[in-house]
């Protein structure tokens, strides 16, 4: 019986190409330290810091973990959804990566649908340890089983969002200010962004313009979620103009090399 050696060229199906992708973008994730210590570490350590400190902040009636905990989700969102994906899309653009595989069989919706795929499976651990651990420290939210599944649809809209404007700086600027941007970025609205504080604890001028932000929306609709069941419209209407709008502009301005 003779065996059949000969060469059948040709590309592997798409979801094999993107399953493959997206496995190779986790294991690049796991051996990042810095990557890692953005995702979770921080998260983890602010959420048991803000618990454990007291007021140091004004952040309103209620209790310190009911407040900070949907803040802290959000921040996970933003860490790996924007300044993650930022600074690794535009070190891969830098030092051609994103060239070599747009030229592979892989497509390029595939090269993206990989990226997405592994930042959803790092956000299901990281809202899962999130969560776990606020439990732990006491967190008892209000909003029933319906803030949970809130707390998909937001963190798909955050991260479509954020997302899009990550890619968007990775693949428009060098890969250093792209660095720059996406930590200075992090930063701010981490401290100023709505993210942890509440928005009723801003200025009613400075709060109008963070209810219109994606870290604001994100914020405020969490806390709101988990405190009666749903977020409202404008929290999830401001994600949605956000993802849609910076989708667009990437798919215009993003050059892959």
């Amino acid at each position: 019986m003779s065996l059949d050696l000969s060469p059948r060229p040709g590309a592997a199906r798409p979801a094999t190409m993107v399953r493959a992708q997206a496995l190779m973008e986790l294991r690049l994730l796991s051996r990042n330290g810095e990557q890692l210590l953005l995702t979770l570490v921080i998260p983890l350590l602010l959420l048991v810091a803000a618990t454990r400190a007291g007021s140091v902040v004004d952040l309103g009636a209620g209790r310190t973990i009911d407040v900070v905990t949907p803040g802290v989700l959000a921040l996970a969102v933003l860490s790996t959804a924007f300044t993650s994906l930022a600074i690794a899309t535009g070190f891969e653009r830098r030092y051609g990566v994103l060239k070599r595989l747009g030229a592979s069989p892989l497509p390029r919706w595939g090269l993206l649908a990989g990226k997405v795929a592994a930042i959803a499976v790092v956000e299901l651990v990281q809202l899962t340890v999130l969560v776990a651990v606020a439990q732990l420290l006491g967190w008892q939210p209000t909003g029933g089983a319906g803030a949970y599944a809130w707390l998909v649809v937001l963190a798909v809209l955050g991260t479509a969002a954020f997302g899009a404007l990550a890619l968007l700086i990775a693949g428009t600027l060098r890969a250093e200010a792209t660095l720059a941007v996406a930590n200075l970025v992090y930063v701010v609205l981490l401290v100023g962004g709505g993210l942890i504080v509440p928005l009723s604890r801003h200025p009613d001028a400075i709060a109008a313009v963070l209810q219109l932000l994606p870290s604001g929306a994100l914020g405020e609709g969490l806390r709101t979620a988990f405190e009666t069941g749903s977020p409202g419209l404008l929290p999830v209407l401001v994600l949605t103009v956000w993802a849609v709008g910076a989708g667009l502009l990437t798919a215009r301005c993003f050059r892959w090399e």
